[in-house]
């Protein structure tokens, strides 16, 4: 199997968890290499590691867009929904076939920011947000296949995936949704008006953003990539043309990871 890594920071290259994953794998029969920042996996890989947290994990997927390969997150000790795999779990897993392989909904918008990272790669796998960039409230007009909702006035609005339900759109309010479901949830961030809450649409829709400040810029973010854009910019935002290939071992599943990560469903009446 040929495997490409990659690391999203380098210092964690001295984990000792690591050398050893990468040993077991060449005596497994793995081929790998190590991609340099900014470098993407030869088209006949067969499978892509991401070293880190959920972070690295998005950087990564940004490397296969349209390769068809398939991203399997190893998880060095923080929180990962992505990312969420132990490197002492991994190796046996490859070696012996047991995982699947899930698809993971993208979204893409039309915005040009003025940001290369952003310009370059109009993407996102957990979500695009709009925020303030000074004092002033952000009001934004919102149209969902046309149909315009009336204006969140508010820090700034989510528009996520469900992959992105557990991410920026959970600290804001939004609903936990499971990964498969084909749905985007708009989740406005700190609202002025009390009498508005997430907004759960099918991933079908064509969401427009048409913002209102007494600020010049704005914030417009794409995952973790970050730019400043005039505040009468349209935004237009849809689910893109491809998907995310994301591996998952077999003995994982989302109930799960919001038990261990979330504590879900902590309460003394249902320790077993």
């Amino acid at each position: 199997m040929k495997t490409a890594i990659y690391i999203g920071k380098r210092e964690a290259e001295a984990e000792k968890g690591l050398s050893e994953l990468w040993n077991e794998l060449r005596a497994g029969g793995c081929e790998l290499s190590f991609l340099e920042d900014g470098e993407e996996p030869h088209e006949d890989t067969d499978m892509l590691l991401s070293v880190g947290g959920d972070g690295s994990f998005l950087s990564a997927s940004k490397l296969v867009a349209g390769k068809d390969i398939p991203v399997m997150g190893v998880n060095l000790g923080r929180l990962g929904f992505l990312s969420e795999n132990r490197p002492a779990a991994v190796a046996a897993a490859m070696l012996s076939g047991e995982y699947t392989v899930e698809s993971r909904a993208m979204l893409r918008t039309d915005v040009h920011t003025g940001n290369d990272a952003i310009d370059s790669w109009p993407y996102a796998l957990n979500e695009f947000t709009v925020h303030r960039a000074g004092a002033a409230m952000l009001g934004v007009d919102v149209t969902l296949d046309g149909v315009q909702l009336p204006t969140y006035w508010a820090d700034g609005l989510i528009i996520s995936t469900s992959s992105g339900s557990t991410a920026y759109s959970l600290s804001a309010g939004g609903p936990i949704v499971l990964p498969e479901s084909r749905v985007l949830i708009v989740s406005p961030i700190a609202p002025h008006n009390l009498n508005v809450r997430p907004l759960v649409v099918p991933d079908s829709t064509q969401i427009v953003l048409r913002m209102h400040s007494r600020d010049e810029k704005v914030v417009f973010t794409a995952d973790n990539r970050t730019a400043l854009i005039p505040s009468d910019t349209e935004i237009g935002i849809g689910v893109a043309q491809f998907s995310l290939k994301r591996v998952q071992l077999n003995r994982s599943n989302f109930i799960d990871a919001l038990t261990e990560k979330l504590f879900w469903g902590e309460d003394v009446r249902n320790i077993k």
